[in-house]
């Protein structure tokens, strides 16, 4: 439900900063720029960013709370991806805001 002046309702403002309080970590930011190139399971997410798997398990499941990222599993690994384009796009409008030179 919006309200006057097309101001996202409060639950929707709520859900909008569920989404940035997830993105806004450097671990979890990391995780999703890898995910950008494609589909990773955790083990290789762990190896390109010199962490171990633990630590990469429990910043996925933040990003999974958000709705950020989507898994699925194939024998012993889980394998993650972005959730759909729009986490794409977010992530490339957002670094094209940061570039902009005044």
């Amino acid at each position: 439900m919006k309200i006057e002046n097309n101001i996202p309702s409060s639950i929707e403002i709520e859900q909008l900063t569920k989404l940035y309080r997830a993105m806004g970590d450097l671990t979890r930011m990391k995780i999703l720029w890898f995910l950008m190139e494609g589909e990773l399971c955790v083990s290789e997410l762990a190896y390109k960013m010199d962490f171990n798997e633990s630590a990469i398990s429990h910043q996925l499941k933040s990003l999974r709370s958000a709705h950020l990222v989507k898994s699925r599993r194939s024998g012993k690994n889980i394998f993650y991806r972005l959730s759909d384009d729009h986490v794409k796009w977010i992530l490339a409008q957002t670094l094209e805001h940061i570039s902009e030179k005044e």
